[in-house]
C-alpha cells in the first residue's frame, strides 16, 4: 500500500490511536476508527466460512488463510478504483483510503475477530455480530452489510439516510 502512495499515518501528525468521526479527514488515517469493528466481523465471517469449508484444514493455517484474505482486502480496498467507487456509491465523499497504519490495524481487527469467534462459538458469534452492526447503524449510520450494499448496488434512500440529508 505504501507503493500505491498511501501514508503511514495521518498528515495531521498527532498519534491518536482512534478517531469516532468518520466524516472528518481523521477516519481510516488513524490507528482505529469505527470501522475496525466492521473488521472484526470479517473475522467472524472468515472463521465461519473457513470452519464450513476446510474443517480437516488445521485451526493455524485457517487463520493464516483468513490473515491473507484480510491483507489481500486492504490492499484491493485501497486501490484508486475502489476508493473512487466509495466516493461515488457512498457516504464517504472525501474518503482518501487507509493509512497504512490504519490497514495493518484493520487486519488485526480481523484476526481478533478470527480468535473471538472460535472461543464464541455459532451461537454467541451470530449474536455479537448482529449486535455489532445493529450499534453501528444507530451510531454511524453505516456498518459491514450496508457497506457491501452501498458499494455495489448503491440504493439512493440509503445514502440519504447516511448523510443526514
Amino acid at each position: 500500500m505504501h507503493l500505491q502512495g498511501r501514508r503511514w499515518w495521518c498528515e495531521c501528525g498527532q498519534p491518536f490511536l482512534w478517531t469516532s468521526d468518520i466524516h472528518s479527514q481523521h477516519c481510516s488515517q488513524h490507528l482505529a476508527d469505527a470501522y475496525s469493528l466492521t473488521h472484526v466481523l470479517h473475522g467472524f465471517i472468515f472463521y465461519g466460512i473457513l470452519a464450513l469449508t476446510l474443517p480437516r484444514v488445521s485451526l493455524a493455517m485457517r487463520f493464516m488463510i483468513a490473515t491473507i484474505v484480510e491483507a489481500a482486502w486492504e490492499v484491493i480496498e485501497n486501490t484508486d478504483f475502489v476508493i473512487d467507487r466509495y466516493r461515488d456509491a457512498t457516504m464517504a465523499l472525501g474518503y482518501r483510503g487507509d493509512s497504512d497504519a490504519n490497514s495493518l490495524a484493520d487486519i488485526v481487527s480481523c484476526m481478533i475477530g478470527f480468535a473471538l469467534a472460535r472461543k464464541l462459538g455459532l451461537w454467541w458469534s451470530l449474536a455479537v455480530c448482529l449486535a455489532t452492526e445493529v450499534v453501528l447503524a444507530i451510531w454511524i449510520r453505516d456498518n459491514l452489510f450496508l457497506n457491501v450494499v452501498m458499494l455495489f448496488y448503491p440504493i439512493e434512500a440509503v445514502k440519504t439516510w447516511q448523510t443526514g440529508s
